[in-house]
């Protein structure tokens, strides 16, 4: 899968950016990796394998060249309404933890992808189908 989104193939063919600007780095995290593999998953359960490789096709055409050109192309994830105690908490950590480094979220297609930008290094945290439930309610109610 890496290999697929990171080949030379897919290197040579983007626009060359001048000299003068940064080039952007883009990194899968390990859980970026195993949603892709729950996305495998879900769209084979739905006899929908062929969704799968143009996901990947177009991760590798579209959405890293994109991010590489255009790393602020998506929302600003930490800019939400906060309609909670429990989420401004988690955002305070967030923030920490981010220490002042953007966190932002990109619809393409049926995805949701959450990104965050270090200087010149873009991690992909997270993708989710947009069907993909977010709860596993068999495990939450078990059917005795």
């Amino acid at each position: 899968m890496r290999a697929r989104l990171f080949s030379d193939s897919n290197v040579s063919a983007r626009p060359k950016l001048s000299a003068v600007a940064k080039k952007i780095a883009i990194k899968l995290t390990s859980n970026f990796e195993h949603n892709l593999e729950a996305i495998e998953a879900f769209l084979a359960g739905l006899d929908a394998a062929q969704a799968y490789d143009r996901l990947l096709d177009e991760l590798a055409d579209t959405l890293i060249p994109n991010l590489e050109n255009f790393p602020a192309m998506g929302c600003s994830f930490l800019e939400r309404p906060v309609c909670s105690v429990e989420v401004s908490n988690a955002l305070m950590r967030l923030h920490t933890k981010l220490q002042d480094h953007g966190l932002r979220e990109y619809l393409f297609d049926d995805y949701l992808v959450l990104y965050a930008q270090f200087d010149e290094i873009i991690y992909l945290l997270a993708i989710k189908h947009h069907r993909q439930l977010s709860f596993d309610f068999q495990s939450l109610w078990p059917i005795n």
